[in-house]
C-alpha cells in the first residue's frame, strides 16, 4: 500500500475515532511459531501506536525476533466499526513511565482519589518501560455500511452477476 493510499483511510474521520480509542487487540508471532493476539492499550500520535508495556513482558522477546505486527482497533455496537493496520514494531526501553503510558490510562472513568491512588501505584511498580511503536503500513477501514471485508465484497460481485 502506499503512502497516499494509507493517508487517504487513516485521515478520515471514522478512522480518527477509531485510534482515539484505548484499547487495540495486538497480533504477532510466538517464538515458537504460532499466534498470538492480545489485548493492550494504545494511544496514535497522528503518524503512529504507541503501546507500553513491562520491562519483563513475554512478548518482547517475540517481537525483537519478529517485528511484524497486526493491530485491530473496533467498537462493540452494532455494526461493527473496524480498523485493520499491520506494520513494524520498534521497542523503545525507557526508564520512568512513558508519557504515553499515563494518556491513555487517562481516559478510564476515575474519580480524582482513584487517579491519585493509580498513579502512585504505577510509579512505585515501574522503574522502566518499553514503548512498542508501530508506523502502519498498510490499513483497511471497514464500516459494514460503505466498506465491507474483502471476501464479502467478492461474494456480493459475484452475486450481481
Amino acid at each position: 500500500m502506499n503512502r497516499n493510499q494509507l493517508d487517504e483511510i487513516l485521515n478520515q474521520p471514522l478512522s480518527q475515532e477509531l485510534l482515539a480509542r484505548d484499547l487495540a487487540r495486538l497480533a504477532f508471532t510466538a517464538l515458537d511459531g504460532t499466534p498470538r493476539a492480545i489485548p493492550i492499550g494504545i494511544t496514535w500520535n497522528g503518524e503512529q501506536i504507541v503501546m507500553c508495556t513491562a520491562k519483563n513482558a513475554r512478548k518482547l522477546p517475540m517481537l525483537r525476533r519478529n517485528p511484524a505486527v497486526a493491530l485491530t482497533i473496533d467498537t462493540e455496537s452494532h455494526p461493527p466499526k473496524v480498523l485493520l493496520l499491520r506494520g513494524t514494531a520498534e521497542l523503545d526501553e525507557v526508564d520512568g513511565i512513558p508519557d504515553e503510558y499515563m494518556q491513555w490510562n487517562g481516559t478510564y472513568e476515575m474519580s480524582p482519589e482513584q487517579r491519585t491512588e493509580w498513579e502512585a501505584g504505577v510509579r512505585a511498580l515501574y522503574d522502566g518501560m518499553v514503548r512498542i511503536v508501530v508506523t502502519p503500513t498498510w490499513a483497511k477501514l471497514i464500516d459494514f455500511e460503505t466498506t465491507l471485508p474483502t471476501a464479502i465484497e467478492e461474494l456480493m460481485a459475484r452475486q450481481r452477476g
